[in-house]
C-alpha cells in the first residue's frame, strides 16, 4: 500500500514539473496602447493595456495585458502608446491572446 500511495506521489510531482515546464516564459517587443481609449475596441468596456506587436512582414498581433503586479508597476497607457519589451506566458481566453507578465521594460521606438 505504501509503495502504491509513494508512486502516485511521485507521478503528481512529476506531472506538476511537465505542467509548469510547459508554460514557458515568451518575450515580445511591441507598443502598449489601451484597448478602449486608443485601438477602440467595440468590446471594451474598460481600460485594458494591450501589446501590439508587429512582425517582418507586417502583420500585427494583440496580446491583451493581463492585470497583476508587474503590469501595474509599469503603469497604464490609456491615450496613445508606449513601446515596450513584455516577457510572460502567452495563452488564450475569450478569442483573446492574452499575456501575463513576469518582466515589462520601456524600449526605445524604432525608427
Amino acid at each position: 500500500m505504501k509503495s502504491l500511495l509513494l508512486g502516485a506521489l511521485a507521478a503528481a510531482v512529476i506531472v506538476g514539473f511537465v505542467g509548469t515546464a510547459a508554460a514557458a516564459d515568451t518575450t515580445l517587443t511591441g507598443s502598449i496602447m489601451c484597448a478602449k481609449c486608443t485601438l477602440k475596441k467595440a468590446d471594451a468596456k474598460v481600460c485594458q493595456d494591450v501589446l501590439v506587436v508587429k512582425d517582418d512582414k507586417g502583420q500585427t498581433m494583440e496580446y491583451y495585458i493581463a492585470k497583476n503586479d508587474v503590469s501595474k508597476k509599469f503603469g497604464h497607457i490609456c491615450t496613445g502608446e508606449k513601446p515596450a519589451t513584455v516577457t510572460g506566458v502567452v495563452a488564450e481566453t475569450d478569442g483573446k491572446t492574452w499575456i501575463t507578465a513576469s518582466k515589462m521594460e520601456e524600449t526605445t521606438a524604432k525608427k
